[in-house]
């Protein structure tokens, strides 16, 4: 089985611009974008994610130069991917990956497919009373069917937006990081990140390694502008979007 590329991340609280600033993320281009997650409404009403408690979620992006929306399974697991989405593909204006998502000691399979879509494509879709599963493409929808059959997405609601603000290989020591703040709901996170990916002469074991020593050099490096890590385990996606169920209770 081919070896997946591996994206590694840490996660900031607290003072998040000073964090950015410390790590050099005020210094370039950013990119700033509002993010909708879509889940059950009625599950929402009550404070509950089912569809994050089944793996799966749905984003909505809107901002910068472009709009898109992400069906992403995770965790998932290889074998579960069937069919064309085995493997990963780009068909403009899709693009589908695979890879190995590690945060601290969480390591977990996610496969992601993205559809781009014209600025302002995707702003109806998020609007109150609007259901989001309206604009999931027939792709995407063949994409859960396939690999997440039990997944049916009806009656959806957007909870949002969360304001993110992204700055993308930001130079890090010797490494080339992306750095992207999200804030809502009284949480501010700042999610650091690096992607490695395999040589052609690795086997499973080598590749482990040498992401295990990326892993470390990227703790190093943010810890050494005298930034503190979070200690959270839950991934920030679960955090902000069990906030974003809470605040739809009556």
């Amino acid at each position: 089985m081919d070896l997946l590329p591996t994206e590694i991340k840490v996660n900031v609280e607290g003072d998040v611009p000073a964090a950015v600033s410390s790590l050099g993320g005020s210094r370039g281009p950013i990119t700033s974008r509002r993010i909708w997650f879509a889940e059950e409404r009625d599950s929402a009403a009550e404070g509950r994610v089912p569809l994050l408690d089944a793996g799966v979620i749905l984003r909505l992006r809107i901002g910068g130069n472009r709009d898109d929306l992400t069906v992403k399974l995770r965790p998932c697991t290889r074998e579960q991917l069937v069919g064309r989405f085995s493997a990963p593909f780009e068909a403009e204006p899709f693009t589908y990956k695979i890879e190995e998502d590690w945060s601290g000691h969480r390591r977990v399979t996610a496969a992601s497919l993205v559809h781009a879509h014209s600025s302002g494509t995707l702003s109806d879709a998020v609007e109150p009373g609007a259901d989001p599963a309206a604009s999931v493409d027939a792709v995407q929808d063949q994409f859960l069917h396939a690999c997440a059959p039990a997944v049916l997405l009806k009656g959806l609601v957007a909870l949002g937006p969360v304001h993110s603000t992204k700055a993308d290989d930001v130079p890090l020591d010797d490494l080339k990081v992306d750095l992207e703040a999200w804030s809502v709901t009284g949480l501010d996170f700042l999610e650091v990140s690096i992607r490695v990916k395999p040589n052609d002469d690795d086997d499973l074991e080598t590749f482990t390694a040498r992401a295990e020593r990326e892993q470390r050099k990227l703790e190093d490096a943010v810890r050494g502008r005298g930034v503190a890590l979070s200690e959270h385990s839950d991934s920030k996606t679960r955090r902000v979007l069990t906030a974003l169920a809470a605040a739809e209770q009556p």
